[in-house]
């Protein structure tokens, strides 16, 4: 196996100096795009919410990859969107697109063929065209119904060539394209979990109470006149370090936990026929089944507890749960 050495850095090459100055460039086309938006932003926002279709993004080459996370944003933002490849479209993947659509299609220069060999048809078609481009006398802006304008004075590549600041000036620019569009349908927390049900905001978001807890013969309870040895065998039983206290209806009327039985046996009780009542814990913290998990969490968080029983609106026990509960569903 051949290896090869380390190639060095030449000599008074300064990769930091260097990685700053891209930055800075870069960080400049974002900022320059703030004094050139204008009201074909406002137009494209428009034709987007009165879509009745679906955005179809394209672009080639570099602006093909940002097309794409563009796609994916507006699409995870309320914006139902995908992308279509322009060569890709000129052999039949054009049938994708209708009338109802608005295709938004991004090229630096404004002059990519395979963009502008599809446009016509597209324009035929009756579908709205957003152009996203550096160049607004370009033949693509030409055609455009709302125009943007994604330029850079300078690439950060030293020979002012690849798609550098460029694509950051067009990535940021369609970010902002989405996010206005999420503000405007009033696109909440919710709604991003719904479409996100695989990551941590979906399962916070998404996963009730109900979901989590324990239930049926799982959940520890003795009845009002139990002893504390019988609460004590109940609680070992149920494995959750408590038990629920219940009435002749099952309705909760307080908990019994390690806590109360080390405060009982520091009063020097002989608890061995003292009823549950004297001992238990009065008004325990509860929560009902419909609630977020995650508000199960601020609630043991904020009162310091470790377990919640879980009552319905009639105050009856219909389960409960504690802070390993939660971990496992991977909500904390």
């Amino acid at each position: 196996m051949t290896t090869h050495a380390p190639m060095a850095l030449p000599e008074g090459f300064d990769a930091l100096a260097l990685a700053r100055e891209v930055l800075d460039i870069e960080a400049r086309a974002v900022i320059a795009l703030k004094n050139r938006l204008d009201g074909g932003f406002a137009r494209a926002v428009e034709l987007v919410l009165a879509c009745r279709g679906r955005v179809v993004v394209s672009g080639i080459g570099k602006s093909g990859h940002v097309a794409r996370k563009i796609a994916s944003t507006l699409a995870s933002t309320g914006t139902p969107a995908f992308f279509v490849h322009p060569a890709e479209a000129s052999h039949g993947d054009l049938g994708m697109v209708t009338r109802d659509d608005v295709f938004i299609g991004l090229s630096n220069s404004g002059e990519s063929a395979e963009l502008l060999v599809i446009v016509p048809l597209i324009k035929r078609r009756g579908a709205k065209l957003i152009a996203m481009s550096g160049n607004p006398r370009s033949s693509l802006a030409a055609e455009a119904d709302a125009f943007l304008y994604a330029s850079a004075e300078m690439e950060a590549c030293p020979l002012n060539l690849a798609p550098t600041a460029s694509t950051t000036a067009a990535l940021a620019l369609g970010d902002a394209l989405a996010v206005a569009l999420m503000k405007a349908r009033g696109f909440s927390d919710r709604d991003f979990a719904s479409s996100h049900p695989g990551g941590s905001l979906g399962r916070k978001l998404l996963t009730h109470v109900r979901d989590v807890m324990r239930t049926g013969e799982a959940v520890a309870r003795v009845g009002k006149r139990a002893t504390v040895p019988e609460a004590m065998l109940e609680m070992s039983r149920g494995r959750m370090g408590m038990t629920a206290i219940v009435d002749d209806d099952e309705r909760v009327i307080g908990m019994f936990t390690d806590g109360d039985l080390r405060r009982t046996l520091a009063r020097g009780c002989d608890f061995r026929e003292l009823v549950i009542t004297e001992a238990m814990t009065h008004r325990p913290r509860t929560i009902g089944p419909e609630r977020l998990a995650v508000e199960a969490v601020e609630l043991m968080e904020r009162h310091k507890v470790n377990q919640l029983l879980v009552v319905d609106t009639a105050e009856r026990l219909v389960g409960a749960l504690n802070m390993h509960d939660l971990f496992r569903a991977q909500v904390i």
